[in-house]
């Protein structure tokens, strides 16, 4: 294999990679291997035919496929390490020159981390987090422990109210024709929710149970189907049950029931330390975040495109894994919420570019500074982890390999970069 590096304008580069007729050929023999029992030639068994007779038949470019695959799996990384470039993204490959028994050569449009200029960063100043526990936050979180502790009672005596939750048939129709979608028996609604499109929830406050209603909605203009996005709707609903959330009185018997103490007053003293220490922990995040936001502006750099784009897709995929994590795909989750996927990575995108220059520019700061993880942090980080997955720190360590414990050093090495900040900083 032989490599040669072009760098281009805004941290991209293109990798141009030559290999030998030799290796192309004997990837071209697997790819035969792998696929000769697809092909059916006259005079021979299914899968017997010798690959110069496949070749003959349905011509060489018929196994290029995945002999081309198995050449860039072997080449490519081979090639990013020889090329010594900080690679940031994914590789856009394009085959440029591709014949059994020649030279096979592919280029690998490629970003590369930028160079990081910083601004000022010892001794910013910023005006200090001072936490401060209100009696309207003891109230507020009475409330969230109230509500954790209500109940759903039925109720027959009057007609659906805002935070009902009620169960319904609904049918829906366009045009005065059913959709697809569009009908559904005994399903709960939380009126408020917001569920559904529209002005479909506010539009049942004030019907009763049996009551059959007429619901007039329009579905949003970016609608996930195309097929009903912008129309005007018309739902036939039926009520059949209307539940109100009960809640406790908040008095002494509450706070026994839901604490370990035997008076309100004794509750709310110990909500208020647990609010105090909570709120100090947040004042410390928001003193760390606000120094680091200052220094990320102070600094300058030139993003390539394909690094921002490769951060999108993997806050996607984490994105897709939690929706799994909760039974959800994200084609459900479009679904559910009208969103499309060009729409989703519109509003990632800002978070992603603020993630990645925070972490060129701490990163900068530890190469400035000189900082690196100690010994003992890292041991510390990995008994954490082992802890966490219940496993002995060793097999904790096989399990993160060479490379896991060089990314957890870097990311040690950053909060490093942050709490220095933080030290060198003014907090008024």
């Amino acid at each position: 294999m032989s490599l040669q590096v072009e760098k281009l304008e805004k941290n991209m580069a293109k990798l141009t990679v030559e290999v030998p007729a030799e290796q192309f050929d004997e990837a071209l023999k697997t790819s035969y291997k792998k696929n000769r029992n697809r092909f059916n030639i006259p005079g021979f068994r299914k899968g017997k035919a010798p690959q110069t007779v496949v070749e003959k038949m349905y011509g060489p470019g018929v196994l290029y496929e995945d002999a081309v695959d198995e050449v860039i799996n072997k080449t490519y990384g081979d090639a990013m390490k020889e090329s010594g470039l900080d690679i940031v993204s994914r590789p856009e490959i394009s085959v440029e020159k591709i014949e059994k028994g020649q030279t096979f050569i592919y280029t690998a449009l490629v970003a590369v981390k930028p160079p990081v200029t910083l601004g000022e960063y010892k001794g910013i100043e910023v005006e200090r987090a001072r936490p401060e526990v209100t009696d309207a936050d003891i109230e507020a979180e009475l409330k969230k422990v109230q509500e954790q502790n209500s109940r759903l009672v039925s109720v027959e005596d009057r007609p659906v109210a805002d935070g009902d939750q009620v169960v319904i048939d609904f049918d829906g129709y366009i045009d005065g024709i059913p959709f697809e979608g569009g009908k559904a028996e005994a399903y709960d609604l939380t009126i408020g929710s917001h569920s559904f499109i529209d002005t479909f929830e506010e539009q049942l406050i004030g019907k009763s149970i049996d009551e059959e209603v007429e619901v007039n909605v329009s579905f949003p203009e970016n609608y996930h189907a195309s097929e009903l996005a912008g129309k005007p709707a018309m739902f036939k609903v039926v009520v059949h049950e209307i539940k109100a959330k009960e809640l406790p009185e908040l008095d002494d018997e509450f706070a026994s029931e839901v604490s370990e103490f035997e008076t309100m007053d004794e509750y709310k003293a110990d909500l208020k330390a647990k609010l105090s220490e909570t709120k100090q922990q947040q004042a410390t995040t928001e003193n760390e975040n606000n120094v680091v936001e200052k220094v990320v502006s102070n600094a300058s750099m030139e993003i390539p495109e394909a690094m921002i784009e490769e951060q999108v897709n993997g806050t996607l995929e984490d994105y897709a894994r939690r929706m799994r994590s909760q039974g959800l795909t994200m084609e459900q989750y479009m679904q559910f919420t009208g969103m499309t996927a060009d729409r989703l990575k519109e509003e990632i995108r800002p978070q992603a570019e603020k993630r990645i220059r925070t972490r060129l520019v701490l990163e900068a700061v530890v190469e400035a500074e000189k900082l690196e993880a100690s010994e003992d942090a890292v041991e510390a980080e990995i008994r954490k982890m082992a802890d966490n997955y219940k496993m002995e720190p060793d097999r904790a360590k096989e399990l993160l390999g060479e490379e896991g414990i060089r990314r957890m050093k870097e990311d040690l090495a950053v909060q490093e970069a942050i709490d220095f900040l933080v030290a060198e900083a003014q907090l008024v």
